[in-house]
């Protein structure tokens, strides 16, 4: 590991690792793993519950469990259950064949795909989005110019195609979840110029729209630099708090007394995409930008401590300092899911209180058979939550308008999970119990139902600002770090990718119950529920364990639904989940490396008929990075991914990682590209689609005249795919390489308010989760509606810090 004593501005001694590189551990989540626990509830374990309902069993001479509550079967072991899929012997052969490869050693510099396959970047960090944007420069960055180009660390992304183009022209959103300085910046300017790096930082940060194009669905995409909806979302954009919340008094500051305009957002992690287009994304560990008093309850269940950031940005900001008078609250307005408008470049997104304040992976949707808008998400911390929303009004198909306003209110609700194997057989080993599954039943406890909190003693504005207390309270099941959950667009089943937890049945913590088999559990587990009835908007569910992740050949607990366990891809470390076209899950992961010694990667899991339970590799990302953002459009054999935090533990001077230019050490970088690592929205594709072919932009109904047709430079990848473990490129990019994926149109300005009308969405992006409901089947999410709207014409926006 590179020697990082001397680098004084993210200073990482002392730092334990958790399940990646300690950088990560401080720079992403703030050491959450390595501290003290943030939920110290005293709510039953899981454990107790099953317990209690085998006693009261015993004691009555009954099958009934907690009356209006839990009912637990006391014979056969409880499935999920749900409609049954369109085949009983499974989904029909999805268009993306492939040939598992094999596990990369985690030493392997290398970005690797399937025989038949290849790859090449989308768009970089640094890249220009603007008709202004300098070229990338990494020794010489500047916060203006940050802020016209590409953010850092890529997280979830989406492409959105657009109406009137023939599927040619789409816009991709992508999270900038964190930075990491110490590979971004050289040491001297690292010790020398803070204030500088500190500024670039912060601009690195938020969310990329921009506009893409290609010449048939057959061929790759370009960015286009100068697109009229291109926008960077930073630090000083302003959102609208919606909900019961807005307004509250736990929401002021000196600079926004109303409580109901928060300037930027942080953290920003998974996400999901609504049936009317828009775009959710997560804020997630908000808690590591501030300083705080630390000493309440509050504070501490989210936290929120007093010590200095690593960052250091409240040596530049008084906000980042809640101790600082008028700014005690400013924390309790990041930790929401956002809303946020990708076709609109002048729409204000907003922050929903509804869904609750956490530490949001992200948000994913289903339209329920009553046309309710229900959306599940997770807390991602050890020992923390699940949760769902339920809207008051219902979904109009069409009306765009109306159902942008329908995540302001609402039900909430937190699961408490309860199991059927009493507690003797759950001894945290992960070996099955005697019904040979890990099962049970569900509630979802109410928080907040028809405006009203239902926890005593907490107001509505009390429960959604600090949704932690109020779950503790009512009594949610402990879990081992709820990262995406994503409903099956068509069986209507919900997948929650719990990641791990080492600390599960360590001294004076929670110890394993039959949703969270194992102790000090390194390599997570993925959750199948299925909503009673088929109904998203029931109070109770179903559930069964579909994976217990980890390497069979040297984890015995390994389990894959009873598939054959040396037949699969070993998988560690479940973060995000998407489906393809026919109802496959495809799970990404993040922290293979110290786990099982592999490079992270992409996976397809099998989960009807006779294979369910089959996990294939599909492919690996680079040293030290984990695979963010999973889109899958299969009907077009095209998977997109976003690579984080490659050579996360290298330096400037020493870098670990060269992806994706792969300059080689020493050598003379061509200009806009960098040798060193650079967080990129990758694209994978069959090899005979990799042809130079002229882009010829179709016209669309935009904000802005049509382009000026373009010429697509050469098609040059940057890596030879493999299947064998460690197998390194030796390619790199031409010396055109700044426009290997870019067109730049000459932008034209549009008179003000010209208005564009929407309509459908036309290519099948499942990679988001948005869920349409018919009856109490999700169908596939592959079409989205959006009613019309009015944006300001314009290149788009880059909000100065």
């Amino acid at each position: 590991m590179t020697d990082v004593s001397r680098r004084t501005f993210l200073p990482m001694l002392g730092h334990t690792k958790g399940k990646r590189s300690p950088v990560t551990c401080a720079l992403k989540c703030a050491n959450a793993c390595t501290g003290e626990v943030c939920n110290t509830s005293s709510n039953s374990y899981f454990r107790d519950i099953v317990s209690a309902q085998l006693s009261r069993r015993t004691m009555l001479g009954a099958s009934a469990g907690l009356a209006g509550a839990i009912t637990l079967a006391v014979g056969a072991a409880p499935r999920a259950e749900a409609a049954p899929s369109a085949s009983p012997f499974g989904p029909a052969a999805s268009p993306l064949d492939f040939s598992p490869i094999s596990p990369v050693d985690a030493m392997s510099d290398t970005f690797t795909v399937p025989d038949g396959y290849d790859w090449r970047p989308l768009i970089r960090w640094g890249d220009p989005l603007f008709s202004d944007s300098p070229a990338f420069d990494p020794e010489n960055q500047t916060e203006a110019a940050q802020a016209r180009q590409f953010g850092y660390n890529c997280d979830y992304t989406d492409i959105l195609p657009l109406d009137g183009s023939a599927g040619l022209r789409a816009v991709l959103f992508v999270n900038h979840e964190y930075t990491n300085e110490n590979i971004m910046f050289p040491a001297a300017q690292l010790e020398n110029e803070k204030d500088r790096v500190r500024a670039v930082g912060r601009a690195a940060h938020g969310l990329s729209v921009v506009e893409l194009e290609r010449t048939s669905s057959e061929h790759p995409w370009s960015y286009v630099v100068g697109a009229a909806r291109n926008r960077r979302f930073l630090l000083n954009t302003v959102y609208e708090m919606t909900g019961p919340a807005a307004g509250s008094p736990l929401l002021t500051t000196v600079e926004d007394p109303t409580g109901r305009w928060v300037k930027g957002t942080l953290g920003n992690c998974a996400g999901g995409t609504t049936p009317w287009g828009t775009i959710l994304s997560g804020e997630e560990n908000f808690n590591g930008y501030f300083r705080a008093q630390g000493t309440s309850g509050e504070e501490q269940r989210y936290g929120l401590a007093d010590s200095e950031t690593v960052r250091g940005w409240e040596l530049d900001a008084p906000r980042f300092d809640t101790r600082n008078a008028g700014y005690e609250n400013e924390a309790n307005r990041f930790g929401w899911i956002i809303e946020i408008d990708p076709l609109d470049p002048a729409s204000t997104p907003k922050k929903h209180s509804m869904l609750g304040r956490l530490k949001h992976e992200g948000a994913n949707i289903s339209i329920a058979a009553n046309g309710k808008v229900v959306a599940y998400t997770g807390d991602d911390e050890r020992f923390d939550y699940l949760y769902k929303f339920v809207s008051r009004d219902s979904y109009i198909e069409g009306n765009r308008a109306h159902n942008m306003t329908l995540l302001a209110n609402g039900d909430l609700y937190v699961a408490q999970f309860a199991g059927n194997s009493p507690a003797s057989e759950i001894p945290g080993s992960g070996v099955l119990p005697s019904d040979e599954a890990f099962d049970g039943t569900g509630t979802w406890l109410p928080l907040v139902v028809d405006g009203a909190s239902q926890i005593s003693g907490m107001s509505i504005d009390q429960v959604l600002v600090h949704t932690r207390l109020a779950a503790d309270l009512a009594g949610a099941t402990k879990m081992d770090r709820c990262e995406d959950v994503e409903p099956n667009p068509f069986t209507g089943k919900v997948y929650v990718a719990c990641t791990n937890n080492t600390n599960r049945g360590t001294p004076g913590r929670a110890g394993a119950d039959e949703a969270n088999p194992r102790a000090e559990n390194r390599d997570g587990h993925v959750v199948e529920i299925a909503e009673a009835g088929g109904d998203q908007t029931a109070t109770s569910f179903t559930w069964n364990l579909l994976l217990l992740c980890g390497d069979p050949a040297t984890n015995s607990s390994a389990y894959f639904a009873g598939f054959p366990a040396a037949q699969v891809s070993p998988i560690s470390c479940p973060d995000n989940l998407a489906f393809d076209s026919v109802g496959n899950l495809w799970i990404s992961t993040d922290g293979a490396p110290s786990t099982i010694g592999y490079n992270d990667g992409l996976f397809r899991v099998t989960l009807e008929g006779p294979n369910r339970g089959n996990v294939e590799q599909f492919l690996a990302v680079p040293r030290e990075s984990e695979t963010c953002g999973p889109v899958i459009h299969d009907a077009e054999r095209h998977v997109f991914v976003a690579v984080q935090h490659p050579g996360e533990d290298g330096s400037f001077e020493t870098q670990n990682s060269f992806f994706p230019d792969f300059v080689a050490a020493g050598a003379q970088a061509p200009a806009g590209a960098f040798a060193g690592p650079r967080p990129t929205i990758v694209q994978v594709l069959p090899k005979e689609q990799l042809v130079e072919v002229p882009v010829t932009p179709t016209p669309t109904v935009s904000p802005t005249a049509t382009p000026a047709p373009t010429s697509a430079p050469p098609l040059t990848p940057t890596a030879t795919p493999t299947g064998t473990p460690g197998a390194t490129s030796t390619t790199t990019p031409s010396a055109s390489a700044p426009g290997w994926a870019t067109s730049s149109p000459t932008p034209t300005t549009a008179p003000d308010g010209l208005a564009s009308t929407g309509g459908e969405l036309l290519a099948p992006t499942i990679g988001g989760a948005a869920v349409l409901a018919v009856g109490a089947i999700a169908t596939a999410a592959a079409i989205r509606k959006r009613g019309e709207r009015t944006a300001e014409a314009g290149e788009g926006d880059s909000e100065s810090l």
